[in-house]
């Protein structure tokens, strides 16, 4: 049973049958525990599941008392690299559960991924690989310690049986993941009722939305709450984009089915972390014209958020989403030079423009220098405090020439964060913490060959170290 101090929800259901199914969750031959987020345990009050309850919840989905009764399977449309499909919706997942976060009161969904077959199915086992859902808890983990708002890899477990698939080696082994997200309401949510016509259902998702997520964009007039809706939904976004920058993050797949109206990262595909500051860099192999390459997600971004105020034009003007639409352009750069300073380790400054000068003299040269992408934020968090640990470096040679006088100059007029704890540890190391495709192929051969975990639990341990360096782990409730 789950802990007294849970607060349960079933608040998607208020929004009616229009918006989802019900379905059953698929019954696996075996379910082993292979990934337990505790401290988010602790922050929704399941902390004190036994390993039994959690597989009885995580594994064979029995209802969290005061939640859902039965599984939820949500509808939605999407641009699928920029091409409308009306056939999408949860394939292989469903809202399992909500609860409230104990900290802040947020409305959280306990959401699966490799669940089992629902009817958006269409020819697909509606399963998830085991390798799958190992990347994803390592994507979820890494991006957490480096301060993305991202949803968080809740349970891993594996199921027993042997898939079949395209793009790796076959048979492979079965898993099924739950992740804590923010929430699962998609701009192809909204999307759905669009492409009917159907305004009621749309305006009912609106209000429903704005209600549970963002009552401080409520507004009494139907056309300014649709726009200030959005302008809020553009910020949140932008900031997301940002930080994804910052971290060398390729998400690999926005499309509008992957951008959540709460602005926060999921659903983990065919993601990769960049070496360098490479704009061309993609992440999916069937990306064959980089349309969400490393340097376009912003624009893509942007795209999508066009999208969502086309969908919003029964219920507002053109003139207001317009306004709102111009959000984004300017709360992409602000958040994007405020993940910068977070990421070095530095105060942001009273003159603004000595933190842009940072920002573009210490961009434009990781895009000049190929310096290591992570090495390079490594050696100069907290600025020129940390001038000597970055001769040091092994990529010192990089800022040894002409090209990285700007940053030094730009360094000089900033301060370490007083938060930013340069003594730590980690800071001790030559190198950092990093996630390169490489490095996840090399964590997952051991397990697939012999199942070995010790190299990947290894890797969770060393980012959870980096986490508490940079004052990135989840705070208790």
């Amino acid at each position: 049973m789950p802990a007294p101090s849970a607060r349960p929800s079933r608040r998607h259901a208020d929004l009616g049958p229009d918006f989802y199914d019900v379905v059953a969750p698929a019954r696996f031959p075996a379910c082993v525990l292979r990934h337990r987020n505790q401290a988010w345990a602790e922050r929704i009050g399941l902390g004190d599941l036994t390993d039994d309850e959690w597989i009885a919840h995580f594994g064979r989905f029995e209802p969290l008392p005061g939640s859902f009764p039965e599984p939820l399977a949500l509808r939605y449309h999407g641009h699928q690299f920029r091409s409308y499909n009306p056939e999408l919706g949860d394939g292989r997942g469903f809202l399992f559960a909500q609860v409230h976060d104990l900290r802040d009161g947020r409305l959280l969904d306990l959401g699966t991924k490799g669940s089992g077959q629902t009817p958006w199915s269409r020819t697909a086992d509606g399963r998830l690989t085991l390798k799958g859902g190992v990347r994803e808890v390592l994507a979820t983990t890494m991006l957490e310690a480096l301060g993305v708002e991202t949803s968080k890899s809740f349970s891993l477990i594996e199921t027993g049986e042997a898939l079949v698939r395209g793009d790796e080696p076959s048979p492979t082994r079965s898993a099924v993941l739950v992740r804590l997200s923010h929430s699962h309401i998609r701009i192809g949510t909204f999307q759905r009722f669009r492409a009917y016509d159907d305004v009621d259902n749309l305006r009912r998702l609106l209000d429903h939305t704005v209600r549970t997520y963002r009552p401080e964009a409520w507004r009494d007039d139907q056309g300014d709450r649709a726009a200030a809706f959005l302008a809020d939904v553009c910020r949140r976004v932008a900031r997301m984009g940002a930080q994804w920058m910052a971290a060398g993050f390729v998400h690999g797949v926005l499309n509008t089915d992957n951008i959540n109206v709460t602005g926060e990262s999921f659903d983990y595909g065919p993601w990769r972390f960049a070496p360098v500051n490479d704009p061309a860099f993609t992440a999916a192999y069937f990306d064959e014209y980089g349309l969400y390459a490393f340097g376009r997600q912003p624009e893509a971004l942007g795209w999508n958020l066009a999208r969502l105020a086309e969908c919003l034009l029964p219920l507002s003007d053109e003139a207001r989403l317009g306004a709102a639409m111009d959000v984004y352009g300017p709360a992409l750069q602000d958040a994007f030079a405020h993940a910068l300073l977070r990421r070095l380790g530095l105060a942001v400054p009273e003159d603004e423009a000595a933190m842009h000068a940072l920002v573009g003299a210490f961009w434009s040269f990781l895009q000049a220098s190929r310096a290591p992408f992570e090495q390079a934020f490594f050696d100069w968090y907290g600025g020129l405090a940390s001038e000597a640990r970055a001769a040091r470096s092994p990529a010192a040679a990089h800022y040894a020439g002409e090209g990285f006088d700007r940053v030094r100059r730009a360094l000089a007029a900033l301060a370490p964060d007083p938060a930013a704890r340069l003594d730590h540890p980690y800071f001790a190391k030559d190198a950092p913490c990093t996630m390169l495709i490489d490095e996840v192929e090399a964590l997952w051969a051991p397990i697939a060959s012999g199942d070995d975990w010790s190299a990947y639990l290894a890797k969770l341990a060393a980012i959870d170290e980096m986490a508490e360096a940079y004052g990135t782990r989840p705070a208790p409730p």
